[in-house]
């Protein structure tokens, strides 16, 4: 199945504007939550899970976002992270930062008829749960940044200190958040313990392998 986006004034305005013209109107370049909502993006079946691995990774402070790529699988197949300048929120902005992101960590799908792998957001910052602006400018740069990098758009996430929340899904938690510490990540991928040496099984399985 192949998740679209409903049309909206600001992919309107990407599309038939060329650069000097969207970047005169930064408040196009934002998707209100009622967009976002109705943009029919898949919903991660383990987003705490996805939230615990990617803070164990990048470890994310206020103003430090997070894209990751994931496989059909929900596997990680890629992530960096990187910390937003002090300025206006502007999605043309963040669209190229997060683009010179997936570009520099994981190769384009832009060959393929309909995308495969899904981009998600964590973003970690001041501030409550409920949307804003900022928001609002994350979510314009990820589908733009999703689109020219042949990916799927997935989920936008905030961390903060009351924990994180998928936005446009009302899905949260309480921990992480912006101030708890990394949790263990990654043990079912874990190599099975050695054996013990040492004692009579020890020496049963030494004969074995010799014969």
């Amino acid at each position: 199945m192949t998740f679209g986006f409903a049309p909206s004034s600001a992919a309107s305005m990407s599309a038939s504007a060329g650069p000097s013209a969207v970047s005169a109107n930064p408040v196009a370049r934002m998707l209100e939550p009622a967009e976002w909502a109705a943009a029919g993006i898949p919903l991660l079946r383990n987003p705490r899970d996805i939230v615990s691995g990617l803070h164990s990774r990048h470890r994310p402070r206020p103003s430090t976002a997070v894209v990751a790529v994931l496989d059909p699988d929900e596997r990680l197949r890629a992530s960096a992270s990187f910390t937003r300048r002090p300025a206006p929120a502007d999605g043309w902005v963040l669209r190229n930062a997060l683009l010179a992101q997936l570009r520099r960590v994981i190769p384009h799908d832009l060959r393929r008829r309909t995308p495969v792998r899904t981009a998600v957001l964590l973003y970690c910052r001041e501030g409550d749960t409920r949307w804003t602006e900022e928001d609002g400018a994350w979510m314009w740069g990820l589908r733009d940044a999703c689109t020219l990098h042949g990916l799927r758009c997935g989920a936008y996430i905030t961390l903060t200190r009351d924990g994180w929340q998928v936005l446009g899904e009302g899905r949260g938690g309480r921990r992480p958040n912006a101030e708890s510490p990394p949790e263990a990540f990654g043990l079912a991928a874990a190599p099975p313990p050695q054996p013990r040496t040492g004692g009579v099984a020890s020496d049963v399985l030494r004969r074995a392998a010799a014969r």
